[in-house]
């Protein structure tokens, strides 16, 4: 294990690395495969968001290896802008400054609900962000993007949903779906229009439930395959999906009518999805949305999945793994418990081991907290205080993980004299 003070230490004595770099750069290098047990080593991650104001950061790696950071910047008396950029792994390297996907003074903004980007193995990337549709607090909708050129141009965007309800849409997950196509997920407030759009703050006036759907856009930004997969489903947690070998495994918090919260997960075969189950049955019985969705990884049949609850009466972070493609999970492993537990949790998944990433606030300072465990989770190879994190309760949104060429790349907000900004880190083996 490294000691907090020793993993600051590490942190303040590297050397920050350019986001440039010219035709001289050195060529890539592999990187070899360290002993699981051993220390990580810990370095700063110089990130293009530069502009104060920059927050509600997305990070996921593309088929070539390659990873996309996008993030909003809002200041004020400006349109929002949703932006990215990526980084090459193999050259250590941003491969071009901040680029602009959509800009607007209707983009929706929100601390939980964050845009995203993908790439699929034809080389397009795909992006997504929210779009207000009305005046009620929560009435906005998902629009798609694609870009055939790396992000220079983006086509018109379209709505993977056509209900016309002034409702919520929105808690996206995306997916490479073959070669060319992209699968996509999102909370449907459609049948929650009765309660005046007002989304998951309507319930209470007789709304109906929040839904979970998804579909299939082909290169042309054509929809099709698409499915209701849940009826009633928790109204404001981030949903999550990892490819396995039998498909994309979607992970969500449901909603029962006794208002039990648990994770569910459903499979797509490519034509259909499977009747969701229980990642486990925790039994938490919760009255309103927690705003703490869950996260999934996966490699060949190996999933691994991240979750909060306070089933057992006060926030836990539990994760459990899965060798058949998320059939069925073994039961879980608490990963941290108590009251300073604010979850907000994210997972990554090698051969050698799994990463869980997850927040803590303890007397008005938060932290960042980082454990490495085998694949099936029943050893804890180390456990790292990341970063004490500048903000407090929900500015400092969820931070991200993902792992690109053995290493796991790490992205948060911080908040300092009310202003937020993006801060990053690299983990190495």
């Amino acid at each position: 294990m490294i000691r907090p003070a020793l993993a600051t230490a590490l942190l303040a004595a590297v050397a920050l690395a350019g986001c440039g770099g010219g035709n001289d750069a050195a060529p890539p290098m592999a990187i070899a495969a360290a002993d699981p047990g051993a220390p990580s080593r810990i370095e700063a991650w110089t990130l293009p968001s530069t502009l104060p104001g920059s927050a509600s950061p997305s990070l996921a790696a593309a088929p070539d290896g390659k990873l996309l950071l996008g993030w909003i910047n809002s200041q004020k008396g400006r349109r929002h802008i949703f932006q990215f950029s990526t980084w090459e792994p193999a050259w250590g390297r941003w491969m071009h400054a901040m680029s602009t996907v959509a800009v607007g003074n209707s983009m929706f903004v929100n601390w939980a609900d964050v845009p995203h980007l993908a790439a699929t193995p034809d080389g397009a990337l795909w992006a997504h962000w929210l779009q207000k549709s009305g005046d009620a607090p929560h009435a906005y909708d998902v629009v798609l993007t694609r870009s055939r050129d790396g992000g220079a141009n983006w086509a018109a965007p379209v709505m993977p949903h056509d209900d016309g309800t002034r409702s919520e849409h929105g808690f996206v997950s995306m997916w490479a779906q073959g070669a060319g196509s992209l699968g996509i997920a999102w909370l449907d407030g459609r049948k929650t229009a009765s309660a005046g759009g007002k989304g998951h703050d309507g319930h209470a006036g007789g709304g109906g439930a929040m839904t979970l759907r998804a579909a299939v856009f082909d290169a042309g930004l054509q929809r099709n395959l698409d499915a209701e997969i849940d009826a009633s489903v928790c109204d404001c947690c981030q949903t999550a999906v990892a490819v396995t070998a039998r498909g994309p495994l979607l992970v969500y918090r449901g909603r029962t009518p006794d208002e039990v919260r648990d994770i569910l997960a459903t499979r797509f075969d490519g034509s259909a999805w499977s009747a969701p189950r229980p990642v486990h049955v925790d039994g938490w019985t919760m009255p309103a949305c927690p705003v703490n969705g869950p996260d999934v990884a996966a490699q060949g049949e190996s999933v691994v999945v991240a979750w909060y609850t306070e089933a057992a009466g006060e926030p836990e972070v539990r994760i459990a793994a899965s060798g058949d493609a998320g059939d069925a999970f073994a039961a879980p492993v608490t990963l941290d418990r108590g009251a300073e537990v604010l979850g907000r949790v994210a997972i990554a998944l090698d051969a050698q081991q799994a990463w869980v990433l997850w927040m803590r606030e303890e007397a008005g300072q938060q932290s960042l907290w980082l454990s490495r465990r085998s694949p099936d989770l029943a050893t804890e190879l180390e456990r790292i205080e990341l970063a004490q994190v500048a903000g407090e309760g929900r500015a400092t949104g969820f931070p991200q993980l993902a792992l690109a060429n053995g290493v796991a790349h790490v992205v948060w907000t911080e908040v300092a004299g009310g202003t937020p900004n993006l801060k990053g880190l690299r983990v190495l083996r």
